[in-house]
């Protein structure tokens, strides 16, 4: 391990640029050291299959899975979620969209994307459950006829319409996303703020939905991200 359990207090994103992937696969070694041991072995096979999945995979300048990590540590140590279902789906989240050739073994040559296999793979593997969380966080193909980011936030609104754990997932991925676009560089960066600032409020509205499963001090704190993402959105648009 990187370093002992002071770890466990620094932001994630602290953890990525001080220690990167290796720190954030610590912490979330001693995180999940506190749940029953089939979900810590459950959750650290999952890490296994993801890590080999995104092989090669990256965001901008840092390995895809960092991300993985970070959405799942969020739910685990912010919104203190220990459902290891909704927290495998959280380290699954990506799979079917990015890489669901990996997850089936079909060539990456297949057009269109083998998705809908992909997710039959995860519920053999992982359960119905975690198969319908991953779906409902997954992007369709969109209509190259059509604003792609007008379809994006339609997507949202609908797919997590009827699934409150699935809001938690897109909730902490929206949050890496957009509190952590100060990390984000070159043309990437407006397209990014383009892409999530109309995003907002439909998630603020999801959050604030009595079925969405987060306690009311897991849901400020959220609140408070949406704030400071909004901010940075401002900064970057110049509106």
């Amino acid at each position: 391990m990187t370093g002992p359990g002071y770890l466990r207090t620094m932001p994630l994103h602290a953890i990525t640029e001080v220690y990167g992937e290796e720190g954030l696969r610590d912490r979330f070694a001693l995180e999940i050291k506190e749940l029953p041991e089939p979900d810590r072995e459950q959750l650290s096979a999952v890490l296994d299959y993801v890590r080999v999945l995104h092989e090669g995979q990256r965001r901008v300048r840092e390995p895809y899975l960092n991300h993985l990590l970070r959405v799942t540590l969020r739910i685990l140590c912010y919104y203190r979620i220990t459902d290891v279902e909704v927290l495998t789906a959280a380290l699954l989240h990506d799979a079917v969209e990015d890489q669901p050739w990996r997850i089936t073994g079909r060539p990456e040559t297949d057009d269109p994307p083998p998705t809908t296999e992909a997710l039959l793979t995860l519920a053999q593997r992982y359960g119905h459950r975690v198969a319908r969380l991953v779906d409902a966080v997954t992007n369709p193909d969109y209509d190259p006829h059509r604003d792609r980011n007008e379809q994006y936030r339609n997507h949202v609104a609908e797919a997590l319409e009827f699934e409150p754990w699935a809001r938690v997932i897109k909730i902490s991925d929206f949050t890496d996303n957009g509190v952590g676009i100060i990390h984000t560089t070159g043309p990437k960066l407006v397209k990014a703020a383009t892409k999530y600032a109309p995003l907002v409020p439909i998630l603020r509205d999801l959050l604030s939905r009595s079925d969405t499963p987060l306690d009311d001090e897991a849901k400020q704190h959220i609140r408070e991200q949406f704030d400071l993402a909004e901010e940075r959105f401002k900064a970057i648009l110049g509106n």
